[in-house]
Order: C-alpha cells, then structure tokens, then sequence
C-alpha cells in the first residue's frame, strides 16, 4: 500500500487533491495530508534561504514538510519546498507532484539525481488567467477603473464621456499578445470576439491554422510593440524574458497605448514602466503580478492614478482547482500503474 503525502493550501486545498485521487485510483492507498496558510501568509520569494537554495515562490518550514512527508512514496504539494538538502532526507520519495505550471519550489535537478518523478500541471489555470486579462483590458480601455475610484471619493467623472477622453472599443484596436502558448492562445481565441486587429510576438511558437484564418498575424516583437494600442503579457520568465519590456520596449511603444502583465513582474522593468505611465506616454497599465510580493507599500507604481493593480489573483478560480486536483490524480494513477507521465518536468 503505497503512502501519498498531500500538502495543500488554503487554495488548493489537500482535500480536493485526496478526493480526485481515491476517485481515479480507488481504495488501498495510505493518505495522509494538511494545508500550509498560503494565500493568507505570503509565500517566499527569494534565493537566500540556507537549506532552500535555488528555490522560489514556496511555503512551508523544511522541518515541517520533511517531518510530514516522512517515509511517503508520493508527495503531492502546491508550495512546499524541496530542495537538495531535502530530497537527500526523504529517501523513500520517488514521485512528486506539483500543481502549478512552473514548479519553482522543487529542485528539479536534484530530483533527477535521485530518481524522483517530478509532474506537474501545465495550464491548469490558462482559461481563467485568459478570461481575467480580457477584463483587464476592459478596465482600462472603457475607463471602468477611472470611473469606479472616482466614485468612491464621492467624484462624478462627467468628463469621462468626453470625446477627447472617453475610451476606445476594441474593435478599433490592434492589440499584441506576446506568449502564444497556452493561455496566449486562449486570449487569442478570446479577443475574436471583440473584433480588434490581433497580433502575436512568439519565436518559438507558429500560428494554428484557425488563428492563420482568422486574419490573426505573427509578428516580430519590435513590430507588435511599434503598432499595438494594448500590448498583453503571456511569456514565461526566462534569462531572455527577465525585463525584457524596459525603456527600449516602452519607447517603441505608441502613445497612449496600454500594457497588461498577468504573466509575471519580473518580465517587466518597473522603474521604466513608471516613468512612462507618470509621462504619459503609456495611457495605463494593468499589473497583476509583481516582481517582490506583496510590492512594498511605499512602492511608486501604487500611487499612479493610472494603474489598475490586483493581488495576483489570474489564475484564482474554482474551475483551477477542480482541473489541477483532477490532472495530478491521472499522475498518480499512471505511476502507481507503472505507465509514463503526461506531464514530466
């Protein structure tokens, strides 16, 4: 009877994990699980933790996850960290599975050392990160931020109607995704329906032949920025990506456009993005994902009346839960009976 160890989260709950799991593999197994505080504590960030090196964006004491997980074959987690210090303390592990994208908080290499089968869930929350940045948009370019503060201070922006001020619709736009993977091509799929010029900056990635014939148009990322009255992020963060959209970005950038992140901050070069929205040279921006979180609170982005900020909540919805818990239960099916990952790492 193998032992699965579920640590969970006050987001992807352990118990959710265990219920898909005895769903897809039935009785006979040994489970064992608890839930870390995140969202409600922040996770960590940085490198510099002794024991956790190389590690980021995890929760949990060292002590704690190696003292819970203990002689379990299977470690199925969100955040809790494994690094090489401890993988080397949990000899009996030989599968981990991670829910989320990029498992960040496992030292991958170590893994392979050992002989640890590390899965994960690539695209679990593509739709709902999708859907939030077409809302995103929408806040920005028909004014629903502008307006909805003003209101809170007891303000009637009238002239918001103005012609000189009012905002676009989208179908006089041209907008850029730059990411055309899984959730780029669902804002893709998306914005059809708005009916705006769509144009796609990805070198490693062709069109489908749907997008192909439906007029959308892969780019350069030079052409995109140069053209683009809304430029929306979906790229990961790689040694090319870190900050990528800087001062050269920006300035190719036309004025009075607009810059979505749900992807992730460290892609974008804040102290530039700052002085073109104070500038005006940006109309606004819509930042949902930060490089330090939470962002300081004395941080100069937070003051801009013409940025739209949200706690990094994209890819937040029920459906992410039940389709993270469901894809780690067919991982964990196929491991204990003996077929390949759909998901290695």
């Amino acid at each position: 009877m193998p032992e699965i160890a579920i640590i969970g989260d006050n987001f992807m709950l352990s118990a959710a994990f265990r219920e898909a799991i005895e769903r897809r593999c039935g009785g006979l197994l040994s489970i064992r699980a608890m839930d870390l505080p995140w969202p409600d504590e922040p996770m960590e960030h940085g490198y510099a933790k002794a024991g956790l090196e190389g590690l980021k964006e995890y929760q949990g004491d060292p002590e704690t996850i190696l003292s819970f997980t203990g002689e379990a074959e299977i470690l199925v987690t969100h955040l809790a960290p494994l690094s090489a210090s401890m993988l080397a303390r949990l000899p009996a592990l030989r599968m981990i599975a991670v829910s989320r994208g990029g498992p960040v908080n496992i030292d991958l290499a170590a893994a392979k050392e050992r002989g640890i089968r590390v899965v994960n869930t690539p695209g679990r929350n593509a739709s709902a990160v999708a859907e939030f940045t077409i809302g995103a948009i929408l806040a920005e370019t028909r004014l629903i931020r502008a307006g909805h503060e003003a209101l809170r201070q007891g303000v009637w922006r009238g002239d918001l109607y103005r012609a000189d001020r009012t905002g676009r619709e989208l179908s006089e736009m041209t907008v850029g995704v730059v990411g055309y993977g899984a959730i780029g091509t669902r804002v893709v799929r998306l914005l059809k329906a708005f009916g705006p010029r769509i144009l796609v900056a990805d070198p490693y990635v062709q069109l489908s032949a749907e997008d192909r014939a439906d007029g959308v148009v892969q780019t350069s990322l030079e052409t995109l920025l140069a053209q683009s009255d809304i430029v929306t992020l979906h790229a990961r963060v790689t040694a090319e990506t870190t900050g990528f959209i800087g001062r050269e970005a920006f300035s190719r950038m036309k004025r009075g456009a607009y810059l979505i992140n749900t992807a992730r901050g460290p892609l974008v070069d804040y102290e530039a993005l700052y002085d073109a929205l104070a500038s005006g040279h940006l109309a606004g921006a819509m930042l949902e994902t930060f490089a330090i979180e939470p962002p300081p609170a004395d941080w100069p982005l937070l003051r801009l009346p013409n940025v739209t900020l949200t706690p990094h909540i994209a890819g937040a919805s029920r459906k992410t839960i039940t389709i993270a818990a469901q894809e780690i239960a067919e991982e964990v099916a196929r491991y204990l009976a003996g077929r390949p990952p759909l998901h290695p790492c």
